[in-house]
């Protein structure tokens, strides 16, 4: 089995590619090892002294390692766990049922022409920015949006979590597109 890895903007996070489906479809994120008691998979991977958070998608696994040890320590470690994992056979999630692409969405309803704004963000989130931020290995999602304050909010995962350059990704990227086709976004943040 050969298992690629990518360089992200995030110089904490390393983007692994072990040439099959990971989850196939959607998404996981694993902050600590205690929510990793939903994946094997993840599980394995906080096992390795110095990874700090496992973000699954599709076909890549994205680890964020801790300030203190290098990646030249850590990758050969990470490499024989997902090595490990796969060659075993053993399942990601241990729910089959679980699940993915948990999106941390606000839970409010939204009404009129607030609910075809929302739509429509989401529609280009899901479109433009997603796959964008997939190829870096994160993901940004929809949380919520402020109708009265023209302000949009979203989840940032995987790589995109802490990243030195995700405010200018934010700020000059995201905000200046969904600003351009959707007139009534005035600010675009990141939920902490």
């Amino acid at each position: 089995m050969f298992i690629q890895t990518e360089s992200t903007p995030n110089p904490r996070t390393l983007k692994f590619l072990p040439g099959r489906d990971v989850l196939g479809q959607g998404s996981r994120e694993f902050g600590d090892a205690d929510a990793a008691l939903a994946s094997p998979l993840a599980t394995a991977l906080f096992d390795v002294d110095g990874v700090e958070r496992v973000y699954l998608g599709s076909d890549f696994i994205t680890i964020t390692k801790a300030e203190a040890i290098e990646w030249p320590h850590l990758k050969p470690h990470v490499l024989a766990a997902i090595m490990d994992h796969f060659t075993s056979g053993r399942a990601v999630l241990r729910d089959a049922n679980a699940p993915v692409d948990e999106t941390d969405e606000a839970d409010i309803i939204y009404e009129g022409e607030a609910a075809d704004i929302v739509k429509e963000l989401k529609e280009i989130i899901d479109a433009r920015v997603r796959p964008a931020v997939a190829r870096d290995g994160g993901d940004i999602t929809f949380h919520s949006w402020d109708h009265e304050q023209g302000i949009v909010r979203l989840n940032m995962r995987g790589s995109c979590a802490g990243c030195p350059s995700s405010t200018l990704t934010l700020k000059q990227g995201i905000e200046n597109m969904l600003r351009h086709y959707v007139p009534e976004v005035l600010s675009v943040e990141q939920v902490v």
